[in-house]
């Protein structure tokens, strides 16, 4: 019989951020899923990779004085980058490909030149909405309050040449695509694509760009590089060797079984991809799961929260398997789950020191008390067994299908609980035998305490099992302790009560999850915390504090104001000069020149909220008038003088008197 096929995927990661345990979320989840296939017999295919071309990387990598490709070499390669933190996190993917790779740029080129060449690619010039820090085209029906609806943040308006994708020419068809097939999973997201962004009407997408370099050249078309729409998209496709000569299994792994992807790229996948490969005459994907998001106090995770979020320090703290294991327990895979150290401490007491931790220790510890590390033969069975035996017993042997119907249902978290309904049974199972009363009279009892001893390793046999797709190291360690051969640590034997062998040599090893002190694991996260929040601030010197005093009228004669920027523009044949033209509340515009345009782009500064004198006497700057002046903080990095704007809340109204 020919091997099942699986080929699962995570989204690429875009370095520019730093790594938080949200992203850590969604690889862990698909490594879980592609173990657990793996486990249940399928030929697997795991790709996770890099996402690395655009303007927010080119941008990032000239802030940094360096290369673009040097800026993503050290995100992606270097010590504490995204491999360090795969490999800690014992992800089992078979490909990671970067985007910068040859083989996919050439392949990306030769795609995009055949969807130009069948005429669902054509040139034209974009005019619109964009958001800088999500690199994203809107349009004025899509915004929220009148910025990005993915982030929040202000928009600027953008105008270039560029080629566009006739997205429109497949609305139909993804619609029906979503609407009438399970491509979309959970269901709940097929509502948010149909009513957001198809019955609007889906206009064409701009896929090339020309103000920014770094990105795949458009080969036929100098001076344009192909936009993140194709290029990231396509990634899953080239990994497999379409159009390309690194690989050469794209026909037996694709179409992908699941892309798991977060909620906030479900439009990217569940309605730009399939049109792409519709339009190039490829199979779709089979389905696509927007799993939700880790929040912390309610908002979006982010490095700026005031929590530990760093899953080095987590996973260093508390184990690898312990972090895995919380993930995917803790939250439902398809919504969004509020995380907290607090949370992940509790989960690690509750489930893994309390339940499977306590279970394992007792049992190893009574079969080496009691038999000297191995039962006796004849202990599989006993002829007048109790209700409890026969309860626990069928709960251990029904406890694959069940478990398995969870994870098909991409819900992990419902398939721990019903692992761990079996292992609380176990516990209780504990308590009712009370195997030490039993083991007061071994001449009598010594028989029925072999037995109950017995179930108990065969119960967490099965659990351990099952338990091995979100916690491998440590699985390996309790089969160890309960003298489980690698021949009955199968999918086929988690089904098979009373594999273990009844002499197994059993023996009580380390305790795999200890308790935790909840009081002093937050104190010393919180300490690491700082300490590597202090290790990552650059070496700054700043200016020294003038000695001369000021009195105290002549400052508050200085008339300082919260001020709207309505638009901002360099001023020609300057290389420092940036034309503000501000709302400070009177009605009338305010126009100010500030020398920050070596740190700022113009189209960053719209909508922010500024500080002004605005009591300033008029003075000519380049032969324009400047009304008052921008206060800015001053430092010196790496013996280059850096100016930041200050910027207060937007919520601070035009023309607020700051004192």
């Amino acid at each position: 019989m020919e091997q099942k096929k699986f080929y699962i995927t995570t989204p690429i990661y875009y370095p520019s951020d730093k790594l938080h345990i949200g992203h850590t979320y969604c690889t862990v989840a698909t490594d879980a899923m592609a173990r657990y296939k793996r486990l249940h017999g399928y030929d697997v295919c795991f790709l996770t990779g890099t996402d690395e071309h655009g303007q927010k990387i080119e941008t990032k990598a000239k802030e940094a004085g360096v290369t673009p490709k040097e800026f993503v070499d050290n995100i992606v390669e270097g010590p504490r980058g995204v491999k360090d933190l795969w490999k800690l996190m014992n992800i089992s993917n078979d490909r990671f490909i970067r985007t910068t790779d040859d083989y996919h740029v050439a392949s990306i080129q030769k795609i995009f030149k055949k969807m130009y060449e069948n005429g669902d690619i054509y040139k034209g010039a974009y005019k619109g909405k964009y958001c800088t820090p999500c690199e994203s085209f809107w349009t004025e029906s899509q915004l929220k309050d009148g910025c990005c609806p993915d982030c929040g943040r202000p928009v600027v308006d953008a105008e270039e040449e560029a080629y566009f994708f006739r997205l429109s020419k497949y609305a139909d068809k993804v619609r029906d695509l979503l609407e009438n097939t399970d491509f979309l999973q959970p269901r709940s997201r097929v509502n948010e694509m149909v009513k957001n962004f198809i019955d609007p009407g889906l206009e064409d997408l701009c896929v090339s760009r020309t103000s920014f370099t770094w990105g795949v050249p458009v080969d036929f078309d100098p001076g344009h590089v192909v936009y993140v729409w194709v290029d990231a998209l396509f990634n899953y496709t080239t990994a497999l060797g379409f159009l390309n000569d690194k690989y050469d299994d794209y026909d037996h792994y694709w179409p992908a079984d699941y892309h798991f992807v977060g909620k906030e790229i479900v439009r990217f996948h569940s309605i730009i991809w399939p049109a792409m490969l519709m339009s190039m005459e490829m199979p779709l994907p089979k389905h696509v799961f927007g799993h939700g998001w880790l929040l912390l106090d309610g908002g979006k995770m982010s490095k700026s929260k005031g929590n530990v979020v760093d899953p080095y320090i987590l996973a260093e703290k508390f184990g690898v398997d312990a972090l895995r294991f919380f993930l995917m327990r803790t939250f439902p895979f398809g919504s969004d789950g509020n995380f907290s150290n607090e949370l992940l401490i509790q989960t690690i007491n509750t489930d893994l020191a309390n339940d499977l931790g306590n279970l394992l220790s007792r049992t190893t510890a009574m079969v080496g008390k009691y038999f000297g590390g191995q039962l006796p033969a004849g202990c599989k069975t006993w002829e007048n067994p109790e209700s409890f035996d026969t309860d626990l017993i069928s709960m251990a042997s029904a406890l694959r299908g069940a478990y398995e119907a969870q994870m098909e249902a991409c819900a992990p978290h419902n398939a721990l609980a019903e692992v761990f309904k079996v292992i609380q049974r176990a516990n209780k199972y504990i308590d009712e035998t009370a195997p030490w009363a039993l083991a007061k009279d071994m001449e009598a009892n010594g028989a029925r305490l072999a037995h109950v001893l017995y179930n108990l390793l065969e119960a967490t046999r099965i659990c351990g099992i099952l338990l091995t797709p979100f916690m491998p190291e440590s699985m390996d360690k309790l089969f160890v302790q309960i003298g489980a051969s690698a021949d009955i640590q199968t999918w086929d034997s988690a089904a098979v009560w009373g594999s273990l062998s009844e002499t197994a040599a059993v023996t009580k090893g380390e305790n795999l999850f200890p308790r935790i002190d909840m009081e002093k694991a937050i104190a010393e996260l919180e300490e690491a915390a700082e300490a590597a929040r202090k290790a990552a601030l650059p070496a700054i010197e700043v200016e020294p504090q003038l000695e001369e005093k000021v009195d105290f009228d002549t400052f508050c004669k200085s008339d300082f104001r919260a001020v709207k920027v309505k638009a901002c523009e360099n001023v020609k044949k300057s290389e420092k000069l940036l034309k503000f033209t501000l709302d400070d509340g009177t009605g009338t515009d305010r126009q100010i020149l500030s020398g920050i345009a070596k740190y700022y782009k113009p189209e960053e500064l719209v909508g922010k909220t500024l500080v002004a004198i605005v009591n300033l006497p008029p003075r000519k700057m380049m032969g324009q008038e400047s009304c008052g002046m921008l206060i800015s903080a001053v430092h010196t990095e790496k013996g280059e003088e850096k100016l930041h704007l200050l910027m207060v809340d937007d919520a601070i109204p035009a023309g607020a008197k700051l004192c």
